[in-house]
């Protein structure tokens, strides 16, 4: 392992110990003081920060800085590797609506690129917003963060609206253009979620605004044309664990307010013709069912968890009678694959499914009943549906990749059956899929279960046993992560290291019964699973101990955090990008954004002796003790609404506390953006740069 300058003098948070009191049990947290008290306020002004604590973000910053400052050129060269694999003037596949094509592209250089649209059949081209220089213009006005949000033209194609977020607290400005002057329709709305949908008179906009803890709660409504119109408040959620968000319909014809937890979901109804007309709940929630809408010809095709379809089914109901006990069984629920989510066009219904860690599409023709499924020949690939601006059409759009090919963009008639390439991306830097070899093995956990890996690395890769791995997992909400290709991460395994994917429980890559089995009073089977793979890897000779990276972010981070708690020795470092560490303190803190939403998937500790037990049993931070922890960069972001800034701060101060090796602990925060990171198609390469150079730095490769 390559050893760090030891002459330079790591920060030192100072200690002030605050105990609290909860269900009969008492904790002491000698870092809670990170946690600035208007910690609102520094959301939406970052400069409001506290002085001692901006102090030590910053020493940490510093310290960060000068441990990897021997890696400078060689993230010079990764940022320069990664530039260099991404097509500078690029461009997405224009869709059409209506008479219009729209898409986005970039012109060299372009961090945000440009909207833009042609009449179809010609290439008269029509910029409809230049993020790029508007997020010049934002920076002249004293905004260092800068990301779009949706950017969505009104029906009759005169109105563009689009959302930005300037802090990277994820609290967006809505803004709404006429496109005939090119001019600002009145002031942006402020406070909101970035989630918006216009109604069908190309004049009435439909948004979602958050509340003080940053909870998205409120949906509104306004026609933007209308001088003297007031937005109006139609509706409010009343249950702070529940998020809601406004969408389109698959056929346009309405705007559905969702309110969904992580185990729950309703759905209101509004025609989208009758913008006027007051939200109609199509059928109240209820604990632990799932619905989504999706309207087709008269009816709606529902796509559900009810009546025990753990893996989801598919029923119908006419749309004058959305009422649960109407619904009909379409799709039988099948154990074991997964329907994860469903698209209607006119005359057919398409649903994504997985079964076991693979995704395909299925067509189902609504006239005759009968179905195909696009099939695809590598053993390990992602897909995804890209959905499109119309309803009636026979062609359907998705994407495909995997570890060694690169995203491709397919347009596919599900009449004949026709598949055309619409886009393959470029690799300007040149790339060859016959260098690299993916391979999709399952190592065996210590409970008999069969964990699905992941694998990509050089094709002259000798399994002797010496190779770095980089491991990354996440394990939770059921969140899977694809096979999909990642240029970004042939520059580690260009340099020898193995790159693999641990589709742990807490994940769906096996189904639901996947995710339920790694979360709540499961949840400690994910970090098994995790650390069994890592292990696995080792008797298989892809690598061995100590020559493990362990990577993840957010709730991944959760997973690093547990795994270096309880087997450290198996890592020779590990990467945490805005780690959710804090789970003890965070779910007993029900003003914080994300905590009500979450009792769901982590347990709530302030009403359960037995959720808060589970929780202190695993929680990262909770859990250090003196012990040899390998190195260890952790990442945070000051704005950061999701894992608030103090949790990796408060983290990293109390590893290096007990840190008995002689390896450090960085922390590395982002005063200028949130849980995102740096904004930017290139801006955000140079973190990812830092994060490699650092896994490099360990392993003690020849960089």
């Amino acid at each position: 392992m390559t050893s760090f300058l030891q002459n330079i003098p790591s920060p030192s948070a100072k200690k002030t110990p605050k105990t609290t009191k909860q269900l009969g049990r008492v904790r002491t947290d000698d870092y809670a003081w990170l946690k600035d008290k208007n910690w609102q306020q520094v959301m939406t002004d970052p400069s409001a920060l506290d002085a001692d604590i901006r102090a030590h973000l910053e020493a940490e910053n510093d310290y960060c800085q000068e441990l990897m400052h021997d890696t400078k050129e060689l993230q010079t060269v990764l940022f320069e590797q990664m530039k260099g694999r991404i097509k500078d003037d690029d461009s997405t596949v224009p869709a059409t609506d209506g008479p219009y094509d729209y898409a986005q592209r970039y012109r060299s250089g372009d961090q945000h690129g440009l909207y833009y649209r042609f009449p179809k059949g010609t290439k008269q081209e029509e910029i409809l917003l230049d993020a790029d220089a508007l997020a010049h213009d934002m920076k002249q006005k004293g905004h260092a963060y800068f990301s779009v949000g949706e950017v969505s033209h009104s029906d009759d194609h005169q109105h563009l609206a689009y959302s930005l977020d300037l802090n990277g607290s994820e609290r967006y400005l809505i803004y709404v253009v006429s496109l005939s002057t090119n001019t600002m329709v009145g002031a942006p709305i402020e406070n909101t979620s970035g989630d918006f949908e216009w109604a069908k008179d190309s004049q009435t906009l439909f948004w979602v605004e958050r509340d003080d803890n940053n909870r998205p709660s409120k949906v509104y409504r306004k026609n933007m044309f209308d001088p003297d119109a007031v937005a109006a408040l139609i509706y409010e959620e009343s249950d702070p664990g529940f998020f809601i968000s406004v969408s389109r319909s698959d056929t346009g014809n309405f705007v559905e307010i969702t309110c969904n937890d992580h185990t729950s979901s309703e759905t209101l109804l509004i025609p989208a013709d009758q913008p006027q007309t007051d939200p109609v709940c199509a059928e109240p929630r209820q604990k632990l069912r799932e619905y989504t809408f999706h309207d087709h010809d008269d009816d709606f095709y529902i796509l559900t968890n009810a009546d025990g379809a753990i893996d989801f089914k598919v029923m119908k109901t006419s749309q004058t009678q959305t009422q649960a006990q109407h619904w009909q069984d379409f799709i039988a629920h099948k154990s074991g694959t997964l329907i994860l989510g469903i698209e209607t066009y006119q005359g057919y219904l398409v649903r994504l499914e997985r079964v076991n860690a693979l995704p395909q599409i299925v067509i189902r023709d609504l006239a005759t009943n009968e179905e195909h499924v696009i099939s695809f020949d590598e053993g390990a690939y992602a897909l995804g549906l890209l959905g499109g601006y119309e309803f009636k059409t026979k062609w359907l759009r998705f994407s495909y990749s995997s570890p060694t090919t690169p995203s491709q963009i397919f347009d596919y008639n599900m009449q004949t059956r026709e598949r055309i390439l619409r886009k393959q991306s470029e690799i300007p830097s040149g790339h060859d899929p016959d260098d690299y070899k993916t391979e999709r093995i399952e190592v065996e956990a210590r409970d008999g279960e069969h964990i699905p890996v992941t694998l990509i690395m050089r094709r002259d890769f000798n399994r002797n046993g010496k190779a770095p791995c980089l491991l990354y997992g996440y394990g939770s909400y059921g969140i899977t992560i694809s096979a999909g290709f990642r240029s970004n991460l042939l520059s580690l395994v260009d340099r020898g290291f193995v790159y693999a994917i641990a589709h742990i429980r807490g994940g769906m890559a096996k189904g639901y019964a996947w995710y339920t089995a790694g979360k709540l009073k499961t949840k400690q089977a994910t970090f098994d699973d995790f650390i069994d793979v890592g292990q696995g890897l080792c008797e298989l000779g892809y690598t061995q101990a100590g020559n493990i990276i362990a990577h993840g972010g957010s709730a991944g981070g959760l997973l690093v955090g547990a795994a270096l708690n309880q087997a450290p020795s198996l890592f020779g470092g590990a990467i945490a990008a805005v780690p959710f560490v804090d789970v003890l303190n965070t779910m007993s803190d029900e003003s914080l954004p994300l905590t009500p939403p979450e009792w769901p998937e982590w347990g709530n500790p302030l009403i359960s002796e037995s959720d808060y037990d589970q929780i202190a049993a695993y929680s990262p931070y909770d859990n250090v003790i003196d012990r040899k922890y390998p190195p260890v960069l952790i990442t945070a972001g000051l704005t950061d609404p999701r894992v608030t800034y103090w949790e990796p701060a408060k983290w990293a101060a109390k590893l290096r506390e007990h840190q008995q090796a002689d390896t450090p602990i960085l922390l590395r925060t982002n005063m200028d953006a949130g849980h995102q990171g740096e904004a930017g198609r290139y801006a955000s390469l140079k973190e990812v740069a830092f994060e490699y150079a650092f896994a490099v730095k360990v392993t003690d490769l020849d960089t």
